[in-house]
């Protein structure tokens, strides 16, 4: 199982909406198939691992990180290409949230006198479709923050300016998260400081991650980089200077959502990457939206990539966030995961429930 999890990692990314697997085949006590899902509308990881296996799949063991679908979809049912290669048993990482298959696919199995094990390993299947399992047992994507700041807290000096704070390492490391991403997020305050492309390099306009900016009154310059691509979505509630028109001659796509207090409705939003089926998303913003969401719950993990460096007064915060009453109000993180890049640290943390 440990392998077939090594293996879906592989489709990380590129799987969205759906989840990424990884499957095995064993015959005799050895692997004779292996397989991941590629893409969406892709063969599967059963499928695949099974075909890989050829002749040798009678009476075999197959492994696979998630449940096997039961329902015609992009592609058809697994269960049946299962049950057609004589398999004789099938150990399952995690059951399928989706209602289509959750619990029917182990059903199918055990009506076909397959015999099933489930849960190998669940919580290492999970963390790799932690946002799958998010949408469909929350509601919602899953929502990591990424966030690079000088040793005393800040993320830009008074003017604004941010390149660089972190190293190159660190820069580097940041497309990991990107591409693993649906969705990246950022607020329309860092669109037009940055001017970012908020992209994964190398890869081709269709495999982007969406990008996704909040931009309540349609403040954002015409010729920002993001409006130029086509997987870019404006999210805004009104059109105080009447830009609508002339900024609808881009690429981008405008979405209009519900306000609160003059700003971006967060369940509206969650409505929106809902419609889009997105799993994953990373912020990468300033203060004012990492604070809003950190206090509207919404942010799930944080990756910290902190430079030691120094950025003196003035400088922007972290977040936006009230003043502290008491002590006892203070949020308080689990640090996951240190490590660290050339000079900077990262840190990977949640919130410490």
């Amino acid at each position: 199982m440990a392998q077939a999890i090594a293996i879906a990692k592989k489709g990380q990314g590129k799987t969205h909406p759906n989840p990424c697997v990884g499957a095995l085949v064993v015959h005799n006590g050895m692997i004779v198939g292996e397989g991941f899902h590629e893409k969406s509308g892709s063969a599967h990881a059963e499928v695949i691992a099974l075909n890989n296996a050829g002749n040798k799949t009678q009476s075999s063991t197959l492994f696979v990180t998630l449940e096997p679908c039961s329902h015609y979809g992009k592609t058809p049912p697994c269960i049946k290409a299962i049950i057609d290669a004589g398999v004789s048993r099938v150990v399952i990482g995690m059951t399928d949230p989706n209602p289509l298959v959750d619990g029917k696919g182990l059903k199918a199995l055990k009506d076909a006198g397959i015999e099933t094990y489930e849960g190998l390993m669940e919580d290492e299947c999970i963390k790799i479709n932690e946002g799958f399992f998010y949408r469909f047992k929350k509601g919602r994507p899953f929502i990591r923050s990424k966030i690079a700041s000088s040793l005393d807290g800040h993320i830009a000096i008074e003017s604004g300016e941010s390149k660089w704070i972190t190293s190159d390492a660190s820069r580097q490391d940041v497309q990991f998260w990107r591409a693993k991403s649906s969705a990246i997020l950022t607020g329309v305050g860092t669109v037009n400081a940055d001017n970012p492309n908020l992209g994964v390099i190398d890869w081709s306009d269709d495999d982007q991650p969406k990008r996704i900016i909040l931009d309540s009154q349609l403040r954002i310059h015409p010729r920002s980089h993001l409006l130029k691509k086509k997987n870019t979505y404006v999210c805004y509630c009104d059109d105080p200077n009447s830009k609508l028109n002339l900024l609808k001659k881009s690429n981008a796509q405008f979405v209009k959502l519900e306000k609160n207090n003059q700003q971006i409705s967060f369940d509206s939003l969650i409505e929106f990457m809902m419609t889009l089926e997105l799993n994953d998303i990373l912020v990468e913003a300033g203060a004012t939206l990492n604070g809003s969401l950190l206090q509207a719950g919404l942010i799930d993990e944080f990756v910290f990539y902190v430079s030691p460096t120094l950025l003196g007064g003035n400088a922007m915060n972290i977040f936006n966030l009230p003043v502290l009453k008491k002590m006892d109000e203070k949020i308080k993180l689990r640090f996951n995961d240190i490590r660290q890049f050339d000079q900077d640290i990262r840190i990977i943390s949640r919130i410490d429930q």
